[in-house]
């Protein structure tokens, strides 16, 4: 596997323009090659000030102890990357988020020098296309400490004839542990802490460029906002996978449940599932969150 390093975060801005110019140039089947292209970034710090503006966006409180899902904002640049490079096969305008799952091995502190690796794998078919994921792996002082698989769909023609992946288990608690509502700006000032500036969440005229009616929340926003609800209950050593389902447009109001899952073998107290669905019922996440064993 080719691996290239990088000295600096690339640049986003830059990169979502080089994907709006080769979009018109990607036209690849169902059963495109992904290059084997692995970047890594060593050096990683973090900057605390960036750091609480995402721990409030979020719903983190202030600690030495990083969010679970924050490395996924230092290791994005280097995923954009791939996806722009010449030889990845599909647009980057147009793929969909699907499903992401974090594994987290021990904390990681505020402190911590990182070093990130990024690279995509496992393409395969899916009803309504062809789905892929990017691979991140975290490393403090030659340790493994947290790793991260986010799924992508590149939607394509429908093959019933392809089985659907096993999913995350449903939440059967009815009523919500929290309400929440979520202000029309909410997209924009992800954006702002992330670099994830797609426009279908900054405002309404550029997500409607796209289909959509409202500008939408980012997905990982979604993620780390359902995981602030568990803050303090979360084993230091976990996996927390979720499937993203409908987009929640913005301004909404959404529902938070959380419920324990511990009728299956080898789950440990700490297994939960959890779901944010809009206030009429309609699912927009699922997750379920696991502690690994000792």
């Amino acid at each position: 596997m080719p691996t290239e390093e990088l000295s600096e975060s690339p640049n986003l801005g830059a990169l979502y323009l080089k994907a709006a110019g080769t979009t018109p140039l990607r036209r690849a089947g169902r059963d495109a090659e992904l290059p084997d292209t692995e970047y890594v970034r060593s050096g990683i710090t973090i900057d605390r000030e960036h750091l609480a503006d995402y721990n409030r966006l979020c719903g983190f409180g202030t600690r030495d102890e990083l969010p679970l899902t924050y490395p996924h904002i230092t290791s994005f640049p280097l995923a954009v990357r791939l996806m722009t490079d010449r030889d990845f096969p599909y647009p980057l305008v147009g793929l969909v988020h699907v499903a992401n799952r974090i594994t987290r091995y021990e904390p990681v502190s505020v402190t911590d020098s990182m070093t990130q690796r990024v690279r995509l794998a496992n393409p395969r078919r899916h009803p309504k296309g062809q789905r892929f994921d990017v691979i991140t792996e975290t490393s403090v002082d030659d340790r493994l400490v947290w790793s991260e698989t986010s799924t992508y769909l590149r939607r394509g023609a429908s093959d019933d004839s392809v089985p659907r992946p096993e999913g995350v288990p449903e939440v059967t608690a009815e009523a919500p542990t929290a309400v929440w509502r979520l202000p029309a700006n909410l997209g924009r000032r992800y954006a702002a802490v992330s670099g994830d500036r797609n426009p279908i969440h900054l405002h309404p005229l550029t997500a409607k460029a796209f289909g959509f009616p409202r500008a939408i929340a980012h997905g990982m926003w979604s993620k780390a906002r359902c995981l602030a609800a568990f803050e303090g209950r979360l084993p230091d050593a976990c996996t927390v996978e979720v499937e993203f389902a409908k987009p929640v447009l913005l301004p909404s109001k959404v529902d938070f449940t959380e419920q324990p899952r511990t009728e299956q073998p080898g789950e440990s107290d700490a297994a939960k599932l959890f779901a944010l669905r809009s206030a009429s019922g309609k699912p927009h996440l699922k997750g379920h969150l696991r502690g690994l064993p000792e």
